[in-house]
């Protein structure tokens, strides 16, 4: 199969950019699709892969196999990214009210809700291919996952807690690799599943953090909105959780004392995050949430050395 790829790869790309320098409005399209599903920004992917993989690596036993893992992988690449769309697709119309949002594509008008739309579609067709090759349970939770997929964006019109939805859709994954491994879910797999929620809560709240007062203005709802100035407190009970519930997964799956020593760096990652949303300045509390890419691979490498 990877040799099959390089092959198409290496035919494709000259045709594609030869395409791309005859049409330059076909080229200024792409680059647009390309900050639409932040490619440019890959701490979402890496919220999403390394959790699942990780899920993969416990299924199995050890390393899976490489089919098992170009479709994870490369799924997590494609659902992440349709993900985006469905949300800007949802949020054209207040992105550019919001410092952080007002150079997206939907935002500058370089791309229409239509072709948003039409993004979500086609990569979300693309992900349920890959899972194609798997078996019949993955590909029921493959279809299951769509809905929640494209849910998420509009709850928070409706809810203080989106978040919890997003650790849904987020933790998905870790269930399906269970599946496509196994053929069937362990009681393990919905503790990782239950887990996986918790930090995703946890960082999407320091997320939501950076944009509180426009969503205030605006009428948006979400976590960092219902716990207000109890947000460090929560974020910090619930990181306390995600660490027991992961402790937890280690005794269920016999891990070595590198896993454990693995979660002990990420409770010391989980401290510095808290210093910085100590003040609730947004930059500080961006840069919390993108420190929680580190906690992701921290518990990877563990589960991967124990």
């Amino acid at each position: 199969m990877k040799r099959i790829l390089e092959r198409t790869w290496r035919k494709l790309s000259p045709w594609i950019k030869e395409r791309l320098e005859e049409r330059p409005e076909l080229r200024r399209k792409a680059i647009a699709y390309y900050y639409l599903v932040r490619l440019h920004r890959p701490v979402g992917i890496y919220l999403l892969l390394w959790p699942t993989i990780g899920a993969l690596w416990l299924a199995a036993g050890g390393i899976p196999s490489f089919g098992l893992l170009f479709i994870f992988v490369s799924g997590t690449v494609v659902m992440r990214s349709a993900g985006c769309c469905i949300n800007d697709f949802a949020d054209y119309h207040i992105d550019g009210e919001v410092l952080r949002t007002r150079e997206r594509p939907l935002a500058t008008g370089e791309l229409s809700r239509r072709d948003a739309l039409r993004g979500f579609v086609a990569l979300s067709l693309v992900g349920f291919a890959l899972v194609l090759f798997t078996n019949l349970p993955t590909i029921l939770l493959a279809i299951a996952a769509i809905p929640i997929i494209a849910l998420y964006p509009f709850l928070k019109r409706v809810t203080h807690m989106p978040q919890v939805a997003l650790g849904v859709a987020f933790s998905w994954g870790i269930l399906m690799a269970f599946t496509a491994q196994t053929g069937g879910l362990a009681t393990q797999a919905w503790l990782l599943f239950l887990a996986n929620c918790l930090w995703t809560v946890v960082y999407d709240t320091q997320y939501a953090m950076v944009d509180r007062e426009y969503d205030r203005r605006l009428g948006m709802k979400s976590t960092a909105i219902l716990f207000g100035d109890s947000d460090n407190m929560m974020i910090g009970l619930l990181q306390v959780m995600f660490i027991a519930a992961m402790w937890l997964a280690g005794r269920q799956f016999d891990l070595g004392l590198p896993y454990f020593l693995s979660l002990v760096g990420a409770s010391l990652l989980f401290a510095w995050q808290q210093i910085l949303t100590s003040d609730r300045q947004p930059e500080a509390c961006f840069r919390a949430f993108v420190n929680n890419q580190w906690v992701g691979a921290l518990v990877f490498l563990g589960i991967v050395l124990g």
